[in-house]
């Protein structure tokens, strides 16, 4: 094989064959395709696309260089859930722990916030003594025991993808959609789930911008899922606006406890029950309600055994930021927008975020906001309160939401049509 001719192909809009793939991507892996090679095929990609045969071979071959999990051992179905990432999207939280006391296993693999995005396992990592890092066999302990685990990947899983992954990010290829697709699917196939859930989020605060952008994504990764023997689904999910009322890390734990003590903001609660259906009728348990796990308490019982068996501690205070500031309103009306990608960019400047992956986060920094859109406000009130460490940062967390919220003046005449978490649903698109 000459790593030249391949690229050439894709350069000229031609397929790959099988072989060159299954030759490529475990020669990348070991070294034997230099970086500047594989910039270059990445961007031919970007620019030419992929069909649906090679973009599986393509997910195939990456899932090939590592390890596949198996929980058929297990005694109950399993079935997981992926976001595309958000502004307060601490779904996975009530969501894990939800669909075991429903009867399935949910072999949950996480990862940490980069950018406005924040990370499952920084926000996890906020409860004092909780353990991320599991071996596999640990993994599959806490399985058994709880039904649920939230844990990093090993590095046995599609090794394959945090090479190329890597390379995208310097390369300004990352939103290939090929790429995205094979990228978060070669994990999740590699990770043996028997049913997945996809949640991808659209809008200002989303990677995914365009719904049709969107959607395009979703169809790709739902066709590698059937491919690859797993039952998948995609809910399109709208992010213009940050989910719940807090972003950040320790905020977002207690709002998610609220949840499962059968309460918390209606678009939480909304989108958590969504997702836990279909993962549940994915795992062939679609009779079972997952609104009375939350209401009886039985998921609550499950957050606290699966946090225990990770080394952590339910019942230890959270922390909490040293500093805050409240933004309050300039005016009275009805608060129209509030946008994601600002409220996630103030949040990471707070702390809350990382720059890059090794940088460390604050458990306590983030965003509160006491109203959403379609809300009347007062000239006066709270709009968000900013929690950091460091006061220093709150100029420029101050500077990033900048223009971020707007008030119209209510009119009596006319009814509000601001859209709003609690009177207007998230889903936006169902692809299966």
């Amino acid at each position: 094989m000459d790593v030249i001719d391949i690229i050439i192909a894709k350069r000229e809009s031609r397929e790959l064959t099988d072989r060159q793939i299954d030759w490529l991507i475990p020669a990348y892996t070991a070294g034997q395709v230099a970086e500047e090679q594989m910039s270059a095929l990445a961007m031919a990609i970007l620019l030419n696309g992929m069909n649906r045969r090679e973009v599986s071979r393509w997910t195939e071959a990456m899932i090939g260089t590592g390890i596949r999990m198996d929980f058929s051992g297990l005694d109950r179905p399993t079935t997981d859930k992926h976001s595309t990432g958000g502004v307060g999207d601490k779904i996975t939280l009530p969501l894990a722990p939800l669909v075991a006391a429903c009867g399935a296993a949910v072999p949950q693999l996480s990862g940490r916030g980069l950018g406005h995005t924040g990370g499952t396992l920084d926000k996890l990592e906020s409860i004092p003594g909780w353990r991320a890092q599991l071996s596999e066999a640990e993994m599959f302990g806490v399985l058994r025991e709880t039904g649920a685990v939230v844990c990093a990947a090993g590095d046995g899983l599609a090794p394959a993808d945090r090479k190329l992954y890597a390379l995208r990010d310097v390369t300004g290829t990352v939103e290939s959609i090929p790429l995205i697709a094979s990228s978060i699917m070669s994990k999740k196939i590699a990770e043996g789930t028997g049913a997945l859930v996809l949640d991808v989020k659209v809008g200002s605060g989303a990677f995914m911008k365009d719904l049709d952008r969107a959607r395009e994504l979703a169809e790709t990764m739902v066709s590698l899922g059937t491919d690859h023997g797993v039952r998948t689904v995609a809910l399109l999910t709208d992010m213009d606006t940050p989910l719940g009322l807090t972003a950040g890390n320790a905020i977002e734990v207690r709002e998610s406890l609220e949840v499962l003590a059968g309460g918390g903001p209606a678009d939480v609660v909304e989108l958590t029950l969504a997702l836990a259906r279909e993962m549940l009728a994915g795992a062939g348990l679609d009779g079972v309600d997952p609104a009375e796990k939350l209401a009886n308490g039985q998921a609550m019982d499950v957050w606290r055994r699966m946090v225990r068996a990770q080394g952590g501690d339910p019942d230890a205070a959270l922390p909490v930021a040293r500093e805050q500031q409240v933004l309050t309103a300039a005016a009275s009306g009805t608060l129209t927008r509030l946008d994601a990608l600002q409220v996630g960019v103030a949040a990471w400047r707070l702390g809350a975020g990382r720059a890059r992956k090794e940088d460390p986060v604050q458990a306590g920094a983030g965003v509160v906001m006491h109203a959403k859109p379609g809300d009347a406000v007062r000239a006066g009130q709270p709009l968000l309160t900013l929690h950091t460490d460091t006061p220093e940062r709150f100029e420029a967390a101050q500077a990033a939401l900048e223009g971020a919220w707007r008030i119209e003046p209510a009119d009596p005449q006319q009814p509000s049509t601001a859209r709003t978490r609690s009177n207007a649903s998230l889903l936006l698109d169902r692809i299966a």
